[in-house]
Order: C-alpha cells, then sequence, then structure tokens
C-alpha cells in the first residue's frame, strides 16, 4: 500500500478521464487533488505542493507545457523539483522532447495506457521519493 501521506495533484479537464484516475488513486490511500485548467493547476500545485502532479498538456486556460515550464522557474524548489508525470494524446516526438527538457518523470499517452499502468507508474515514481 501507498503512504497515505502522498499527495498527487491531477491536472485533466476531460471529466470522465480524471474521475476515473481520481478514484483508482483514492482507492489505494492516497491523497488526491485536482484541477480542470491550467490557470487551477498552476493554483492548486502552489497551494497544495503535491508529491507528485499528473498532467494533461492539452488545457483550457493555460497549456500543460505553460503549467509545467511555470512551476519549474518557481522560487520554492518543492514546487520546482516535484515529480511529473505527463498524461496526454499529444505524442509527437516535439512534444515528448519538450516536456523531457523539462524534467519529468514520465510520458504516457492516454490512448495506450490503462488506469492500471498509470497506478503502476505512480507507484513506481513515488517509491523512490
Amino acid at each position: 500500500m501507498p503512504e497515505k501521506n502522498k499527495k498527487i495533484l491531477v491536472v485533466e479537464d476531460d471529466i470522465t478521464m480524471r474521475e476515473i484516475v481520481v478514484s483508482k488513486l483514492n482507492s489505494f490511500g492516497y491523497k488526491v487533488v485536482e484541477a480542470d485548467d491550467g490557470k487551477k493547476a498552476v493554483a492548486t500545485w502552489t497551494k497544495e505542493k503535491p508529491d507528485l502532479v499528473l498532467l494533461d498538456l492539452m488545457l483550457p486556460e493555460m497549456d500543460g507545457f505553460t503549467v509545467l515550464e511555470t512551476m519549474r522557474k518557481s522560487a520554492d524548489s518543492k514546487l520546482a523539483n516535484t515529480k511529473v508525470i505527463i498524461l496526454s494524446n499529444l505524442w509527437s516526438k516535439e512534444d515528448i522532447e519538450r516536456t523531457k527538457k523539462l524534467s519529468i518523470e514520465q510520458f504516457m499517452v492516454k490512448a495506450y495506457h490503462t488506469t492500471e499502468d498509470i497506478l503502476e507508474e505512480v507507484k513506481k515514481i513515488l517509491s523512490k521519493s
């Protein structure tokens, strides 16, 4: 079982996808906070200081690239160094390279991964922290 004190921010504008992922993470005892657009993502990330962020790239208000770039520039080192998994259906070589330059842990294409895959990746990354 995961440590109960691990907090995960799920940033996803598709309500069905977000609910599925949040439900799965909650069922394993993680504390989950949510954001459905880029501006809320920055505000929630700053306020909640999660241990891990699951970040979509295609978001209203501010895209995931901008969210990630903004947070990586934070003066707060905990915020700037938060572990991130990109969960997106954007997966061009350029998209992947752009996010990897921003120090992400993993890039997962939603269309090719189940919630079980996502959970396994979350567990793996959080067990290293």
